[in-house]
């Protein structure tokens, strides 16, 4: 059955209410058009319960919108949505990413995650390329995917609406790495479901990094704003070199815009509940709005906490991952780097959910709370214990 409007409705009901779900549910196809947005296709998700978030088909199939009854969810930056035609990947010594970054979510890799890195390239055994040379967060971002298909799927008397693609990653004498994303959403849910899996379709062995910056804006992210994860310890903070204390931000509560901030970014060791899962919510008690966020242990190890609270810039991002902060030489040293041959596969299943009203902040916190309580102070001492990463064998 679909929730909608305070009841719960058959899909012969649904059907004798409207000429058409798309009268308050639905995905359709469209083209932005003007500025540096300009020409890329987007796909509009409404699941009726006022869930409504846009996916950029040429940007790697991510979330750009989100917003639940008319509250803003997902960032929009300054930046805005650049088209991928306008994206100089090498620029700025590595730091062109900036100018594409906006969105609810912003996919890091295939084959690098984090700051800009100079890699030995001899397994794609071409002597010209010594390096592969990866600016800050990788390729994939703002690669075109192939639409593969779109639409709504009723079964029974539940209907799904979806999109699935495949983003590819590829050079001739290097990679060649796809990522195949399905997105759904149920109508009657304030869900969205993200599936993917990263495939490398090649016949060089191959390395793989996986991130996602997911970019938390107002009003959810406001002064006051309460992080809630169970973490079982604080292992690192770009900032706890300096006056730990000095910008007035913590880890835990939120303070409100501020000018000349400079980015923080922590990671948490967080601890999975009975099913392996780790979830993660940012919500805002005064206006009783949160955003969830569900992860698998198994595949995103390591988690970061982005705080980007510059006026004009205000956001905060939930970010897991494949591997540690440290980045790719950390991973490749301590034989955490992921090798796929042909035909290997990594998949990702990833819940973000809309928390609406006091009750389900409660019970998220609850849920959370029981799998493990996090630190009681906004600065704990970061740890530096970097648990070893399983599974993982280092390869040449």
């Amino acid at each position: 059955m679909v929730d909608l409007f305070g009841r719960r409705m058959s899909r012969r009901a649904v059907a004798a209410h409207c000429g058409a779900l798309s009268q308050f549910a639905g995905v359709r196809l469209m083209t932005l058009g003007d500025g540096v947005e300009r020409g890329i296709r987007m796909l509009e998700f409404r699941t009726g319960t006022g869930l409504r978030f846009t996916v950029l088909v040429d940007r790697a199939l991510d979330i750009a919108d989100c917003e639940h009854k008319g509250r803003a969810v997902g960032w929009n930056s300054p930046a805005g949505f650049r088209h991928p035609g306008l994206h100089d990947y090498e620029g700025e010594g590595g730091l062109a990413w900036l100018r594409s970054f906006s969105g609810l979510i912003v996919t890091c890799g295939l084959d690098h995650i984090l700051f800009m890195d100079d890699d030995d390239a001899s397994h794609y055994v071409y002597r010209p390329r010594e390096t592969v040379s990866s600016s800050l967060h990788g390729r994939i971002g703002t690669i075109p995917a192939r639409l593969t298909g779109y639409g709504e799927r009723w079964d029974g008397d539940e209907c799904t609406l979806w999109c699935e693609g495949v983003v590819q990653q590829s050079t001739v004498f290097g990679e060649d790495l796809h990522l195949i994303r399905r997105i759904e959403a149920k109508v009657g849910s304030d869900e969205i479901r993200l599936h993917d899996r990263v495939v490398n379709h090649g016949f060089y062995r191959t390395p793989h990094m996986y991130c996602y910056h997911i970019n938390v804006g107002h009003p959810v992210l406001a002064e006051g704003s309460r992080y809630l994860a169970p973490i079982a310890e604080t292992v690192w903070a770009a900032h706890a070199g300096d006056d730990y204390r000095k910008q007035g931000a913590g880890y835990r509560t939120l303070p409100a815009p501020q000018m000349n901030f400079h980015e923080q970014v922590w990671q948490h060791e967080m601890v999975a509940d009975a099913a392996g899962e780790v979830p993660v919510a940012l919500v805002n008690d005064a206006v009783g709005l949160g955003f969830e966020v569900v992860t698998r242990k198994d595949q995103f190890p390591c988690q970061y906490q982005w705080q980007n609270l510059q006026s004009g810039q205000y956001a905060m991002g939930i970010e897991p991952s494949t591997n540690h902060v440290l980045g790719k030489p950390f991973a490749r040293e301590r034989g955490e780097l992921i090798w796929l041959d042909h035909g290997d596969e990594r998949r990702y299943d990833t819940v973000l959910r809309i928390l609406d009203g006091g009750a389900a902040i409660a019970g998220s916190e609850a849920r959370i709370r029981a799998i493990a309580p996090q630190p009681d102070t906004d600065y704990p001492e970061p740890t530096g214990d970097y648990r070893p990463i399983a599974g993982r064998g280092a390869r040449a």
